[in-house]
This record gives structure tokens, C-alpha cells and sequence, in this order.
């Protein structure tokens, strides 16, 4: 099969023939349709190491076809649609036993820990991933997996917003947009913060009842402050950039909470007199726990939740450097992009 490898960080992925993967007892092979482009790739390209030393297929974002079944498999037949999530749990740890799977010390990502889904095919345990319903777009349905499923852990589970509450949204890139949609749906009175009006424009199509452009204000925190009447409930940095984490600490009231969705490796630096005398929570946010993902289907499957226009750009195997490029440049126009094998 044809797969882009990665070898080493600051070198392009390399378009290779390599095996096809069988599917081992319990696992199913998956002829991949779409992969997305996630940041996640580009930090290994950066440096950030793997788990698997290279060469690895990296890639997460994953839906396709069944095209052949391991020994045991009964829960799917040859044809069927799925939606392969990042990230599988080994559903026997403590924090698996106590509902944290996306926490799991031994869980295993596609793309990191074994290859991933920049290839024509790939084998997964039939018991980590889903069906996809005809309903949704078997293309544009990979983002699901990451893009989609990351904010709706992040909006439920971990800021638990309420209706009527102010959430703030800093970053409006795939991951930000599909946040923005979440709080919005979840009832929030949504404020999108980034620095591209185009960007911007999108989010209120997505629910926000207002946007700030970042670069026309010297203190966004004070801005939504004084729009809010004292600061947000509910604070979301989607970036993972330490000044706009600590912006959104500074953005939210007494008893506010800070959930913080983006990476990054850097410290960042906040007032803990603020947060004991506030009583202001900060949580961080990781991937969706597989118990979600079934809820999450049926309400993209209803057209609650937007997916497909979230997908602006779409590059062949044989341009995924190209598309890796373009994220890295941080354009306007980009929202989420997939490579289809």
C-alpha cells in the first residue's frame, strides 16, 4: 500500500510502498477514506518526539471502510462505514474504572504509539471504534474523530457549561470553531476571540453572539471583562500559546473556570492570589472518552453539529507535505484539512 512515513523531525513525510497490515485477532483492516491534519502532526515534524520511534505513518483523524476482519470480529462485516477515534483506553486501570479513560496510562494513539492513518490502510481493534452513519460524510466525517470529539469533551465534561452562562473562546482554528459550536449548542452566550476577522465571521455562523479581534485590543481580558459585567463563567484557550492561557485566566470572574484545550510545553505564568481568594478553577482538557463518541454521532447525524463545512481544504496522499505547509502557516482560510488516500 502507499503511505507517507515520517523519518525525522524537520524532513517531509516520504510517499512509500510499504505492507499492508493484517488484522491481527479482534482487529479489523480499515481502508482509510480521509485522515486529518491535526497540529499534533506538526509537533512531531517539530521535534516533539513520538512513542513509536520512527519510521511511524502518523495520522489520527481517521474514517474509511471495513476491508477485512481479524479472527473473533462480530460486531462488523467487509463495507461497513467507521470512525476510528485517536486514542484507545486500555479500559483496566484505575482511571478507566473510574470513567477518566481519556486519561488512561496505557492508552494507545494511532499515529503515536502505532501507525496511523496517512496511508491507504490501517488496522484497529474493533472494539475502540464506531460506526459511521450513512448520514455523515465519510470524508469529512474523519474530523470527528479529534477536531469534533475534543471540544465536545471539553464543553461537557470538563467546563460543564450551563445555559445562560459567558464562555469565552480564544482560537477559532478547527479545534476552536468546532468549541465555539459546542458552547453554543450547550446553551452559552458565546465570545469567540482570534486574530482573523475571516475566522471570526465563521464562529458567529457557529453561534457566537460576539468576536474580538485580538490584535485591535491591547487587553483582551479587560475587554471581556467589561462585556461580560465582571468576567466570563467559563474560559476556553484553544490554542495552547501561554500569553492567551493566561489572558483567558484573567478573563473570567470570581468562581470562574479556565478550561485550557490547547498544547503547548512552555510554563505559563498567573496571580495564585487570584485563584484562592476567586476560588477560580483551572482544568485542562484531553481527546473524548470512547463512552461520547456514541452521543456525539447522533447529534451530528440529526445536523446539530456542523462538519462538513469545517473541512476547507482536502490534499491526495501525494500532497499531504503541501498540506502540512499550509497549516504551519496559519492562513485565514484554513479551518480543518484532510488528506484522502
Amino acid at each position: 500500500m502507499k503511505a507517507a512515513v515520517f523519518y525525522e523531525a524537520g524532513q517531509p513525510l516520504k510517499i512509500e510502498e510499504v505492507p499492508t497490515p493484517e488484522p491481527a485477532a479482534g482487529e479489523v483492516l480499515v481502508k482509510v477514506a480521509a485522515c486529518g491534519l491535526c497540529r499534533t502532526d506538526l509537533h512531531y515534524l517539530h521535534g516533539t518526539p513520538t512513542f513509536k520511534k520512527p519510521p511511524i505513518i502518523l495520522g489520527h483523524e481517521i474514517s474509511g471502510t471495513v476491508d477485512g476482519l481479524g479472527g473473533g470480529v462480530e460486531a462488523f462485516k467487509e463495507g461497513d462505514r467507521v470512525l476510528i477515534p485517536p486514542v484507545f483506553a486500555c479500559g483496566q486501570c484505575t482511571f478507566c474504572r473510574t470513567g477518566r479513560g481519556t486519561i488512561c496510562t496505557k492508552q494507545i494513539m494511532v499515529g503515536n504509539h502505532r501507525d496511523g492513518g496517512f496511508a491507504e490502510y490501517i488496522t484497529v481493534p474493533a472494539s475502540d471504534i464506531f460506526h459511521l452513519p450513512e448520514e455523515i460524510p465519510i470524508q469529512e466525517g474523519a474530523i470527528i474523530s479529534d477536531a469534533i470529539s475534543t471540544p465536545y469533551h471539553a464543553v461537557v465534561n470538563r467546563a460543564k457549561i450551563k445555559p445562560g452562562e459567558n464562555v469565552v473562546v480564544f482560537g477559532c482554528g478547527g479545534v476552536g470553531l468546532s468549541t465555539v459550536q459546542m458552547a453554543a449548542i450547550a446553551g452559552g452566550n458565546v465570545i469567540a476571540v482570534d486574530i482573523f476577522d475571516q475566522k471570526l465571521e465563521f464562529a458567529k455562523k457557529l453561534g457566537a453572539t460576539a468576536t474580538l479581534n485580538a490584535n485591535e485590543h491591547e487587553n483582551v481580558a479587560k475587554v471581556i471583562r467589561k462585556m461580560t459585567g465582571g468576567g466570563a463563567d467559563v474560559a476556553m484557550e484553544v490554542i495552547g500559546y501561554p500569553p492567551t492561557i493566561e489572558a483567558a485566566y484573567n478573563a473570567v470572574r470570581w468562581g470562574g473556570r479556565v478550561i485550557v484545550v490547547g498544547y503547548t510545553h512552555k510554563d505559563i505564568t498567573i496571580n495564585a492570589g487570584r485563584m484562592m481568594f476567586r476560588e477560580i478553577e483551572m482544568k485542562g482538557s484531553l481527546g473524548c472518552g470512547l463512552q461520547d463518541f456514541p452521543v456525539l454521532l447522533n447529534l451530528i447525524k440529526s445536523g446539530k453539529i456542523n462538519v462538513k463545512e469545517l473541512v476547507t481544504h482536502s490534499y491526495p496522499l501525494e500532497e499531504i507535505n503541501e498540506g502540512l505547509a499550509f497549516l504551519d502557516k496559519g492562513d485565514a482560510s484554513l479551518i480543518r484539512s484532510i488528506v484522502i488516500p
